[in-house]
């Protein structure tokens, strides 16, 4: 991630509305919970999280460089944890110390944001180098690559760059950081990385997944995104990566965006079609931050549980302790995780709620029906129905206790079932080695002809689904690519769920595919009973099986906001309300006709300088809603950096909220940032939304915390005033009695006019 030198040390880098009921499922008496951030029992700080499954049966969680407590603490070279529940931990170490850095990179460099996989039978993780020894100068940032045996290590190095720095010609290096990992159905495995200086790419790799080969393609424009992460679903992919400043303290706006398209290389565009390559940059809001104690809420990994269920695992600043207090300037970013639902096709943090900072269900990591998922041999939950099914070690992995199910001599095939049945929608998941030419089945809501069946056939190469009903049958199929091995561990997840049966096949179960098969199943089908796993052509070893029910969707996002009576109207047709104020006022703002015309000037209101003009007044008791419709023509492409104009909140001039449709570079973006007198120090970090137009509709709504009287401000923008994109919440202290307004500036060359047709304020439903 991109970062700020900070006193000498590199600073590494929900919702107002309550949820609706089905939105928050709610943890059974006795079920286990999670409470953010996850990595409190032992760090203070764990940023960039990935995430990882090993085939021992435990999740392993990996994090970037930075001290791992508050002082003392060393300087952690990429840190690993791991879990059976994600509510305890195990802390194990770093990935590297100072005595075995790359020799490739330098003395001096940090590695940041880890991305892991499983690959051909090994560990893979990729991660950011910010110095090589071959290319001259600081921060000449590239992508690096270490292998081991097991989620823990040892990691040996690749001896070079997957992707070397890339030189802008300028004298510095584009941002090459942020390495995600995507095995797709097309048999390729491609890296994604990038950052707000360049934009973000993706490269093919070659086989062993070591080095990139061909060029690159970029997928998304610079200055707006960073630590993607890639996941297919449906036959779309997509592209989930985080905006704002990562590392701006108290006033961190950091935030993960979504596109999809049906290629990885692309292009991929938002829920409105707009692209993430556009200069008026597109991106459907996965997470933002909703108002407690959490912001800069971004850098992301997504990953399943036994269910089904999708998680969202990121770092987050608690606004209450933003740095840690030893060594200074660094930012205190612990891990979160929530439920990511899926609803009309898009991701979303609960539902749209946000982070979350009360317990919460936790993701399912173990097995009903009496089996033992990391030892699936273990008691009596499974027998053997054909051939033999006995406790085996994995000799070649890192597997430890498995099942070998093997066929009888002289017979071709073997089988296991469960002794109790399944549920009616159930998931079934393990980790499997086919033999080599034969054939793995699960079976699911078995009775004589009828059932539903899903293969994994070496031979034929082949992923099918199969459900039978009487005398009607349908199927699906599709080809395994050419990576497939079947002597190697593979994830196969097989579901049942309201009336459709999937399967698929996968390296690493983080949203990679092997392959994937559905059909729609016929009504009566799904019914509990047993499940059978069956070989055929050899012995087949299973691992981390799990039976349990399918995780249930949500498919409703939580209420947006609605705007509810208009309490004051200022139309611009003549002179102003009583009620406004000018502070810094300018004689080329003039009203009349419906319109306030303001052209932009070299002015500002963010800093020390405190010079740009601002239209005050005071807002109503209690909740309340503004809305403007601006016109303003920031064009497409070049750099006018920073002509903006919007609405404004302001306590003073140094404690202020501010939303506007601003040119940031070559982009074109709404932006809600907020500045703060941080012990003497001014801060100011920003939200990033949008898309944008030359016509656009702003609104801020204001709520008050009823428990500490906090005042509480989201942001929302719209490019017809019908269709709204409601963003991130900032806070006000409670004591304060902050104004409501408009301002513009940024810069007066190319000349410009920002032109707001109305202000109105309503009260909120």
């Amino acid at each position: 991630m991109l970062r700020t030198l900070l006193l000498g040390l590199v600073t590494l880098a929900a919702s107002l509305v309550a949820p609706a009921a089905a939105a928050e499922p709610v943890a059974e008496p006795g079920a286990a919970t999670t409470q953010n951030p996850i990595s409190s029992s032992f760090s203070d700080t764990y940023a960039d999280p990935a995430v990882l499954r090993g085939k021992d049966g435990w999740w392993y969680m990996y994090a970037t460089s930075d001290p791992l407590h508050e002082a003392p603490s060393e300087f952690g070279l990429m840190h690993i944890a791991r879990t059976r529940d994600f509510a305890d931990w195990e802390y194990l170490g770093t990935v590297f110390d100072e005595a075995d850095r790359p020799a490739w990179t330098t003395g001096s460099s940090f590695y940041w944001a880890p991305d892991i996989r499983y690959v051909d039978g090994r560990y893979v993780m990729y991660y950011t180098v910010t110095d090589t020894v071959a290319e001259p100068g600081p921060w000449n940032f590239a992508i690096g690559v270490v292998t081991a045996p097991t989620p823990a290590g040892p990691w040996t190095d690749s001896g070079g760059p997957v992707v070397a720095p890339r030189p802008t010609g300028n004298g510095d290096y584009f941002n090459t950081i942020d390495p995600a990992l995507l095995a797709a159905p097309d048999g390729k495995r491609y890296l994604y990385f990038g950052g707000f200086h360049g934009g973000l790419w993706v490269t093919e790799l070659d086989e062993s997944g070591l080095r990139a080969v061909g060029s690159p393609t970029q997928v998304a424009i610079g200055d707006r995104y960073e630590g993607s992460f890639v996941v297919e679903r449906d036959g779309w992919y997509y592209l989930t990566a985080s905006s704002a400043n990562c590392c701006a303290g108290p006033v961190t706006g950091y935030s993960v965006y979504a596109g999809r398209s049906k290629s990885p290389l692309g292009p991929f565009v938002d829920h409105e079609g707009v692209s993430l390559l556009d200069s008026r940059v597109g991106g459907t809001q996965v997470l933002a931050q909703n108002g407690n104690r959490w912001i800069g809420v971004g850098h992301h990994a997504i990953v399943s549980d036994v269910s089904g269920q999708d998680f969202i695992v990121y770092h987050a600043i608690d606004r209450n302790d933003a740095w840690l207090d030893a060594p200074g300037g660094v930012n205190e970013r612990p891990t979160l995780i929530d439920r990511l639902d899926w609803i009309d096709g898009w991701p979303v943090a609960r539902a749209g709620a946000g982070p979350s900072d009360t317990p919460q269900p936790a993701p399912t990591t173990s097995s009903s029906l009496g089996i033992v998922s990391d030892d699936p041999a273990a008691g009596e939950a499974l027998r053997a129905v054909a051939g033999s099914w006995d406790a085996g070690t994995d000799d070649d992995g890192d597997a430890g206790a498995v099942g070998r199910l093997v066929p009888a001599d002289g017979a071709d095939d073997a089988a296991v079932r469960t002794e109790a049945s399944a549920p009616r929608e159930p998931r079934v998941e393990a980790d499997v080695r086919v033999p080599t030419g034969g054939r793995v089945a699960v079976e699911v809501a078995d009775s004589g002809p009828s059932g539903v069946s899903v293969t994994v056939d070496d031979a034929a190469r082949t992923l099918t689904v199969e459900a039978t009903l009487g005398p009607r049958t349908v199927s699906d199929t599709a080809p395994l690519p050419s990576r497939f091995d079947a002597g190697e561990w593979t994830s196969l997840a097989v579901e049942v769920r309201t009336g459709r049966a999937t399967a698929r096949l996968a390296e690493s179960r983080l949203g990679d595919a092997d392959a994937v098969v559905g059909v729609d199943l016929p009504n009566g089908l799904a019914r509990p009973r047993p499940i059978q796993l069956t070989v055929s052509g050899g012995e087949a070893q299973v691992d981390n099986l799990t039976v349990v029910a399918a995780h249930q969707p949500v498919t409703e996002r939580v209420a947006e906001p609605v705007p509810g009576d208009e309490v004051f109207a200022e139309e611009f047709d003549g002179d102003l309300d009583t009620g406004w104020s000018w502070l810094r006022p300018s004689s080329s703002v003039t009203v009349g006709e419906g319109v306030l015309r303001w052209p932009l000037e070299s002015v500002d209101v963010v800093g020390a300088a405190n010079t740009g003009p601002l239209l005050l007044r005071t807002p109503p008791e209690g909740d309340w809603m503004a809305e403007t419709k601006l016109d303003l023509d920031l064009g497409s492409g070049t750099v006018r950096n920073y002509q903006q104009a919007g609405m404004i909140v302001r306590v003073d001039d140094d404690n202020l909220l501010r939303l506007g449709d601003v040119a940031i570079w070559g982009t074109r973006q709404v932006e809600f940032g907020k500045e703060l007198d941080e012990n003497g120090a001014l801060r100011w970090g920003a939200h990033l939304g949008g898309p944008v137009a030359e016509t656009m509709w702003l609104r801020i709504m204001h709520t008050i915390d009823p428990a500490t009287g906090e005042h509480r401000y989201r942001s929302a923008s719209s490019r017809d005033g019908v269709s709204w994109r409601w963003g991130a919440t900032w806070t006000l202290p409670a004591h304060t009695e902050p104004s409501i307004g408009l301002y513009a500036g940024g810069g007066a060359t190319p000349a410009t006019v920002a032109a707001f047709d109305w202000f109105r304020l309503y009260e909120v439903r």
